[in-house]
């Protein structure tokens, strides 16, 4: 059963904090995005391994397996757009419906270690772009399909909170 789709604008998580899971966008720096996304990793890891983690809490809410695929999928989504942003001038990023993606990706069937182990790969090649950021790119630009303009910067502040947001979520 498809959960109902998040419809908020998240992108303010760039500018103050998120009062629900305490993330705080001060200070983030694209060289600080690999380091927090790869110590993520165990948190999810962990999460993984528990019992149970195919079973939602409720009918409005993914359970941990499904969270997890997000985040897996959010750590590609935005390697790419991050790659986008160092490559081309002022790139558009491709919508990209995580819903749908739940929904066709069969989250909820999933196999919790499989899941673990592309988490972590993927975590590994968003951090690893983020690491190759130098400060002289830190401002380059992209905007998201709705007209938000990012920086590389805003750009890491935003995918490192929906990482930790989704933690939070999960209570790992």
């Amino acid at each position: 059963m498809p959960i109902p789709p998040d419809t908020k604008d998240w992108t303010w998580v760039t500018e103050r904090r998120c009062p629900e899971c305490g993330f705080d966008p001060a200070g983030i720096t694209p060289d600080r995005i690999g380091p927090a996304v790869l110590a993520s990793v165990p948190r999810w890891q962990a999460a993984l391994a528990e019992p149970g983690v195919s079973i939602r809490p409720d009918s409005s809410t993914w359970s941990v397996l499904e969270y997890a695929a997000h985040v897996r999928d959010v750590c590609r989504v935005f390697e790419t757009r991050l790659q986008l942003m160092l490559r081309h001038d002022n790139p558009g990023f491709p919508n990209w419906d995580q819903d749908a993606a739940a929904v066709e990706g069969q989250y909820a069937s999933l196999d919790p270690r499989a899941v673990a182990e592309e988490l972590a790969a993927a975590a590994a090649d968003v951090a690893a772009g983020f690491n190759a950021v130098t400060p002289a790119e830190w401002d380059r630009r992209g905007l998201r399909s709705n007209g938000s303009a990012f920086t590389v910067t805003t750009l890491g502040s935003y995918f490192l909170h929906d990482v930790t947001h989704h933690l939070h979520d999960v209570g790992a």
